[in-house]
């Protein structure tokens, strides 16, 4: 494919994903996710003809107006969105598949100084939520979403939706999930662990009182 289509394609998915795009002028002209990933392209083709000095530098420009920093190494496909954008980190290693989307403040990172691949792959149709960071060589699958503000540390399964800190898969088993993501309705196992423990202190407050009040009886 053309570099010229594929500029072309990184448009036209902010008006499948954008409700607010108005033109085509908008969106070449404001759109900082497009901004960024256009100046990724650039210097990744740097990147890949060595020259490597000259990606770094792309990459930071873009990294100045944008507030999106993504490492000339990472592998982008189609139709890559980043809406709003400002604080997102994409690391080296980072495989993203086609028709993937990211919202502002993610962070696609590795979880220390070891070598080789350190970062996250997402597969096609993936979409992570505002604030959430996934960590590490892990995969998210295909058709899978990370709810805002998560910490993913392991592999989502395709078709899965992941919240919490750490991320805990919440649906699964092959549900088709469509990319319409609820940030304010996603379930939240970390809070249902919480009500579980107040159930279980309040059945053993029950069960002292009852042993207290056999105690009092057996005394008179």
């Amino acid at each position: 494919m053309s570099l010229f289509k594929l500029l072309k394609e990184d448009v036209d998915v902010v008006f499948d994903q954008d409700p607010a795009a108005r033109s085509r002028l908008e969106v070449v002209l404001t759109y900082s996710g497009v901004h960024a990933v256009w100046a990724h392209r650039i210097a990744h083709a740097c990147h890949r003809k060595k020259f490597f000095f000259l990606a770094r530098v792309i990459s930071q420009v873009s990294r100045f107006f944008t507030g999106i920093e993504i490492h000339p190494g990472a592998k982008i496909g189609r139709r890559f969105f980043i809406d709003h954008g400002m604080g997102v980190v994409i690391g080296e290693t980072c495989e993203i598949g086609d028709y993937v989307t990211i919202f502002q403040g993610v962070t696609l990172g590795g979880t220390g100084k070891e070598k080789g691949k350190r970062h996250p792959t997402l597969k096609d149709h993936a979409l992570v939520a505002t604030g959430a960071k996934v960590l590490g060589s892990i995969t998210i699958g295909e058709n899978s979403k990370v709810g805002a503000g998560s910490v993913v540390l392991r592999d989502v399964p395709d078709h899965s939706t992941v919240v919490g800190i750490p991320g805990q898969v919440v649906i699964q088993n092959g549900e088709k999930v469509r990319k319409d993501l609820d940030h304010h309705k996603m379930p939240n196992p970390v809070s249902d662990r919480f009500k579980q423990m107040e159930q279980q202190i309040v059945a053993l407050q029950n069960e002292i009182e009852q042993l207290k009040q056999g105690v009092e009886l057996d005394d008179n």
